[in-house]
């Protein structure tokens, strides 16, 4: 029984809904109106946990000091008040037979989903009226049923005798966003925005917290948007407390990924400059910090603030302090280090290591390593202990200087500290004996390398540089093969140039038209020298040069992508659902998703947007990418996430081959430590028994479990043995799949513990 506040208009006796047909002579919408006076209905003062405690919906990125000023801008939007809500007492209806409807509606539609609450309104369509559903969803938003209260909404639109709400609206859209609904808020501002209206200023500020609190990625970037929109299209000056939650935001994640947003956080500043509001030291430091992390640094900007910071009466701190040395490394300011150097040394006689880093790489910048050593020396002995990104730098350093004896001491000093990552520091120890042409000392480190670290695209493409460049071919050829079909390591365009050169120069050209093939197939571009001698050699031939006209899913990325939904794989659509965008999400913290990430990486590179292609040099993959948006992915947007959310298609026993099944295992999947296989899935009970149903004619029993809004299938004892030998040729090899060893599969083993597929029931 869903709870609600029992009001006078509740003691109304329901009727069943097989009396609910309409009045044969309902009265016109005009004189139903004219029954109702206006009440104004303030639901600003209802007492509920979700108005008189502020929510917390921590947004991933953001610490606890942050949450303070998201507690705070909540709190001054419960001060904005939107316009009110006029709705008429239902005792003024003269009618009796519609009042008791009306009371009927409001006391069963909490009670049901969406579907069955969609049919009973449809039954109420031929004597039902714009003042009866308003009524009907106030009286929900009274009650805290803001979910049925927004199906009515929703509902509402779709009758031809609808009028645009304005404070309707806005009162709806207030309690999705206090309520943490935040594309549901989204959904109610866009209305009023298409409606030719401007949102209130509470509905901004209450839309742009909810984007904050919201642990979803992409919902930054929706909150900047709408508060860009407040001030520019709605006119409104946010508080003081908004902008310090936005700023805030935008610098609570790694400088790498901030970096983007100095844009965004200029904006902020110059509006509260110009409007005369308080900017906090935080604002300051954070403006320096992001622009200490530019590609190309803006040393003016930089000084104003500074100047702007201490006319403010902030002196500067150690955060800024580093953020100003972090910016002189890059642009090799000796004199400007110097000082910030000695303004840290007045905070503390240890500056903290990445000091002594950002230091080093000042001095390497101006052509000085050996200065850059005796600080890496002066580290060690004034802190006793040295980090990962120290002996990187000062590895780096060395291997670009060629001093080759220094660097590999240092390197054996950093392999017996145990620390990781080691691959950087490889990377730039085989580039140095790459260029000094020192190939069998290449050799060497490429096969330590593979001793205390995991395969990597980068060391395995110098090495095979190197392989080609003494003409060692037939092992050139070796390796080529075995980052191909190594899903951990993979192939890319470096790869692939570095081969075709091979071949070319060595007269194998049957075999560079195979890689030229494999090359069109993948889209990578190919070096204009070798695309000349390719030109002539294919010309001999009557060769038509490849040059696709459309993207094409193969049919294996097909079945993978299915195999990915059904684990979780996320899809956005735009507003017309014309073009989707793929995201695909990894655990950095999981061995088996390592694999899994790098062997999807490059067999949908094709299809990555520009932005996830950081370049072939590129060391690490991250662990979120996207595709392009393209209409090329509308049949899985339309099955899989019809609505917004994930489902499950009516037609998926089709599709449940072993291909899909590894991929939807090896993603959205583990197996535990007695060799139970358990599938996670969202979507509804029909979709799940339809999975159950093919298994089983598939010969493997399984039990299925649900814990809030997520189904677990397991398959249990000897089932999970034929589930195994189905899937094993297209599991990914690496033992991380054939154990739960990993941080991912023990908090899969934490969340799976307290549900027993042994007892009868599903919940």
């Amino acid at each position: 029984m869903v709870g609600r506040f029992v009001t006078r208009h509740d003691l109304l006796l329901p009727l069943p809904l097989t009396t609910l047909s309409p009045n044969p002579n309902p009265p016109t919408m005009r004189s139903s109106s004219t029954l109702l006076h206006s009440l104004a209905l303030s639901l600003s003062h209802l007492h509920h946990p979700f108005l008189s405690a502020p929510p917390l919906f921590p947004r991933l990125a953001v610490t606890v000091p942050e949450r303070e000023v998201l507690r705070s801008a909540e709190a001054e939007a419960r001060g904005l008040r939107g316009p009110e809500v006029e709705v008429g007492e239902l005792s003024a209806v003269p009618e009796e037979w519609r009042r008791a409807r009306v009371a009927w509606l409001c006391k069963e539609l909490p009670a049901h989903k969406a579907g069955t609450l969609v049919r009973i309104l449809n039954a109420q369509k031929k004597w039902m009226w714009q003042e009866d559903a308003t009524y009907v969803l106030v009286h929900c938003l009274r009650v805290r049923e803001n979910e049925t209260a927004f199906k009515v909404y929703k509902w509402m639109m779709q009758r031809n005798w609808y009028r645009f709400d304005f404070a309707l609206a806005t009162k709806l859209a207030d309690y999705m966003g206090k309520e943490g609904k935040f594309s549901k808020c989204r959904e109610v501002f866009d209305d009023i925005i298409n409606q030719g209206r401007v949102p209130s200023e509470s509905t901004f500020h209450i839309l742009v917290v909810a984007y904050l609190s919201a642990p979803v990625q992409g919902c930054l970037d929706e909150a900047c948007s709408i508060y860009n929109r407040m001030i520019q299209l709605g006119g409104y000056q946010p508080r003081l407390s908004i902008h310090n939650s936005v700023f805030k935001a935008l610098v609570s994640n790694p400088g790498i990924l901030s970096k983007n947003y100095l844009k965004q956080a200029e904006f902020i500043y110059h509006h509260l400059v110009t409007t005369g509001l308080d900017v906090h030291k935080e604002i300051y430091g954070g403006l320096i910090w992001l622009h200490s992390y530019q590609d190309s640094i803006d040393k003016e900007r930089i000084a104003e603030l500074r100047e702007a910071m201490l006319r403010a009466g902030f002196e500067e701190d150690r955060e800024v302090l580093l953020s100003i040395l972090r910016a002189c490394a890059r642009e090799g300011e000796v004199e400007e280090a110097e000082k910030s150097w000695v303004k840290l040394l007045e905070f503390e006689n240890d500056p903290p290591a990445l000091a002594f880093v950002y230091k080093m790489e000042v001095y390497s910048k101006v052509g000085m390593p050996m200065k850059s050593l005796d600080i890496f020396r002066e580290m060690q002995s004034k802190l006793g202990r040295t980090d990962v990104a120290a002996y990187n730098q000062i590895i780096e350093i060395l291997c670009k200087a060629q001093e080759s004896e220094l660097a590999e001491s240092i390197m054996a000093d950093f392999v017996k500290s145990d620390l990781k990552p080691l691959t950087p520091s490889y990377v730039y120890l085989l580039s140095m004996y790459f260029n000094l042409e020192l190939h069998d000392k290449l050799e060497e480190s490429f096969y330590k390398c593979l001793e205390k670290c995991r395969p990597n695209c980068a060391i395995y493409s110098i090495y095979l540089n190197s392989l080609v460049k003494i003409g060692n071919i037939d092992k050139a050829e070796d390796i080529f093969n075995q980052m191909n079909h190594d899903a951990t390591i993979g192939v890319n365009a470096r790869s692939c140039n570095i081969i075709l050169s091979g071949y070319l120069s060595s007269g194998k050209h049957l075999k560079a038209e195979k890689v030229y093939d494999f090359m069109c197939l993948k889209k990578y571009e190919i070096e204009s020298s070798l695309m000349e001698q390719l030109d002539y050699i294919l010309s001999l031939k009557r060769k038509v040069v490849k040059r696709p006209i459309s993207m094409k899913l193969s049919k294996e990325q097909r079945e993978i992508m299915i195999g990915l939904l059904l684990g979780g794989l996320r899809i956005d659509s735009d507003d017309r659902r014309r073009n989707h965008i793929i995201r695909f999400d990894f655990d950095g913290n999981s061995g088996s998703h390592y694999v899994l990430k790098s062997h999807i990486y490059h067999l949908f590179f094709e299809w990555l947007h520009p932005t996830c292609k950081p370049g072939d040099n590129s060391e690490n993959i991250p662990d979120k990418f996207c595709t392009i948006a393209s209409s090329h992915f509308g049949f899985y947007a339309d099955q899989f996430w019809s609505k917004g959310e994930p489902s499950i298609p009516k037609l998926v026993h089709r599709w449940l081959s072993p291909c899909v099944l590894a991929y939807w295992y090896m993603y959205g999947g583990h197996r535990n430590s007695s060799g139970d296989i358990l599938l996670k899935v969202k979507g509804s009970r029909e979709g799940v028994e339809n999975i159950v149903r093919k298994f089983k004619g598939m010969s493997m029993d399984c039990k299925v479990k649900r814990k809030g809004r997520v189904f677990w299938i397991g398959i249990l004892g000897s089932n999970s043995t034929w589930f195994w030998k189905l899937v094993e040729p297209y599991v990914i090899e690496n033992k991380d799949f054939a154990e739960a060893g990993d941080e991912t599969k023990e908090q899969d083993a934490k969340e799976t513990e307290d549900i027993n597929f042994n007892s009868d029931s599903d919940e």
